[in-house]
């Protein structure tokens, strides 16, 4: 008797019989349909890492909540997104997201999650103080505060041309660190230090990016959720309040660099190009680019043309040494 695979699976979402190919994910059917979940750590071209549980449905059998993006859908399962249990605690990690980690740099869906599931951070109080993060004394911890509320606030990381670590912004959702990691670039640039609150992306030993093993592909900047990690042109523009997303063309060309192909997505603002990327559905490239690919166009200025601080970038866009 020969056995076929089976090609579909079909559940009921809720209230809905939806069919999706078998292997796809709880998420996968709810987006088939038309159901929007909120994701924060969720990538299409990484393994989901189930860091954010935003994305929380309820499984009918299951005693605790599942998340869409990782679970894979089973024939004849059940699946309820919208019940008070979900959204609660969708809404609930959203709004402890919000009370540690500046979210105004995150995409456009972010705000609409957190304004559709009535998200209030700033119930947990107002921002505390920054602290020294990254060199906490073991066992040593202030008691909480009842009327402020425990953030992740400490200066930007401004050390090369390239890009900016800003993790005023991070969530640890764990993409860049998968980016860098076996998923993608297998660098292994940065990883995950500290425990609890303390835990932090950090490189090896904590040494600034130009002397560490990164290799400034930029990887990590494609798949950051929520800007604490920004090409530095755009950092600059941000900051000084002239980016401007409703301004700009995105234009597709490849790479002139080598025989690989990958495509770029040239992104211009009053004339000037002020981001690089790559389409995740590349065949080649999935988003990924490396450090040419990403970074090296600047000579398409000459020295006079260049973009400078005054404009919104920065002036030479070389590499570290």
């Amino acid at each position: 008797m020969t056995m076929t695979a089976r090609t579909t699976v079909t559940a009921t979402v809720n209230g809905i019989e939806v069919t999706v190919p078998a292997g796809g994910t709880i998420l996968e059917a709810c987006r088939e349909m038309g159901t929007d979940l909120p994701t924060m750590c969720f990538g299409p071209t990484l393994t989901p890492a189930n860091a954010c549980r935003v994305c929380m449905v309820e499984l009918e059998g299951s005693r605790v909540l599942v998340p869409s993006c990782s679970r894979v859908l089973e024939d004849g399962m059940v699946i309820n997104t919208g019940t008070a249990r979900a959204e609660n605690s969708r809404k609930l990690v959203m709004e402890l997201l919000g009370s540690a980690s500046e979210l105004d740099r995150a995409s456009d869906d972010v705000s609409r999650w957190m304004e559709s599931h009535r998200a209030d951070p700033t119930r947990f109080g107002s921002p505390a103080d920054a602290v020294a993060r990254e060199t906490p004394t073991p066992g040593h911890h202030k008691p909480p505060s009842l009327d402020e509320a425990a953030t992740v606030a400490e200066p930007a990381k401004v050390e090369d041309d390239l890009y900016v670590r800003d993790y005023s912004r991070c969530i640890l959702c764990y993409k860049c660190v998968d980016a860098c990691g076996d998923q993608h670039q297998n660098t292994f640039a940065i990883s995950v230090a500290g425990r609890g609150f303390d835990a932090h992306i950090s490189t090896e030993f904590d040494v600034a990016l130009p002397g560490s093993a990164c290799v400034y592909c930029g990887n990590c900047i494609a798949v950051c959720p929520t800007g604490a990690l920004e090409g530095k042109i755009a950092w600059d523009m941000k900051e000084a309040g002239t980016w401007d997303e409703s301004k700009q063309e995105v234009t597709r060309t490849v790479c002139s660099y080598c025989g690989v192909g990958c495509n770029l997505d040239v992104h211009t603002q009053d004339g000037r190009i002020v981001d690089v990327t790559s389409p995740l559905d590349h065949e080649v490239t999935l988003g990924n680019l490396c450090i040419k690919g990403r970074f090296g166009w600047m000579y398409v200025y000459s020295g006079a043309d260049a973009p400078s601080e005054a404009g919104g970038g920065l002036e030479g866009g070389r590499p570290p040494s």
